[in-house]
């Protein structure tokens, strides 16, 4: 079965572009016009990844994204701006969407996002099925690779997609140093795609998750001027 991709724009044209091109992908589509209709449609089809403008009638694409994150719907979402202002862009990272992408922009460019955040969406194993090697401790931190969750002393952690991956990635080679364009490569499978802002937001929201004070990490830690190593001692 398809996966479903929710696009949500208030322009139809650019609606039946997207569209097109998706479903010439291989990709299933529904689609909205509003931020009312797209959290309407977010929550009643289960979509595995949503395109979402910002400039929408009604709620506007922040909103959508920030009242989705808090219902703990972890949907990858790509924000769709016209808008060049680097503080929307940043807003929209810290409200817990996975990247942004801003028009006018190439069909290609966008199937290029679209394709690696699909490709993270691999089918968590049943509980049942998770063995120990399958799953990493480190002081009150659990990392389930075949449920895509962890727990902090016990309690679900509920993070996204992104922070997940980045969370696995970082751990399974503790203390080494990743710079944040390996980070970019491995984690968000782009390569001249990418914008390390996104990075740098998604640890800090990783961040404000995991840690007890994450202004004084002991888990996730920043190298100056190089990146960032997970602290598995």
């Amino acid at each position: 079965m398809p996966r479903t991709v929710l696009i949500v724009d208030d322009e139809k044209s650019i609606v039946d572009i997207l569209k097109f091109n998706l479903e010439k992908s291989g990709y299933a589509t529904i689609c909205a016009y509003d931020g009312k209709e797209a959290l309407q449609l977010a929550r009643d089809r289960n979509p595995d990844l949503m395109l979402l403008d910002v400039m929408l009638p009604f709620v506007d694409g922040f909103e959508v994204c920030k009242t989705l994150r808090g219902e703990g719907d972890n949907i990858p979402i790509i924000m769709i701006t016209a808008r060049e202002n680097e503080t929307d862009k940043v807003l929209g990272l810290e409200l817990g969407a996975d990247d942004y992408i801003t028009k006018p922009f190439s069909v290609r460019e966008l199937l290029a996002r679209v394709n690696a955040n699909m490709r993270r969406l691999a089918p968590a194993e049943p509980a049942a099925q998770a063995t120990a090697e399958n799953v990493l401790h480190f002081g009150g931190i659990s990392i389930d690779l075949d449920r895509h969750t962890v727990f902090k002393v016990g309690r679900d952690l509920e993070l996204t997609q992104r922070e997940f991956e980045l969370i696995k990635f970082l751990s399974a080679t503790p203390g080494k140093v990743v710079s944040r364009e390996e980070l970019m490569t491995e984690v968000w499978q782009y390569d001249y795609y990418g914008d390390l802002r996104a990075v740098d937001v998604a640890v800090r929201r990783l961040r404000e998750k995991l840690e007890d004070d994450p202004a004084n990490p002991v888990y996730v830690i920043t190298k100056r001027g190089v990146g960032y190593y997970f602290e598995g001692e």
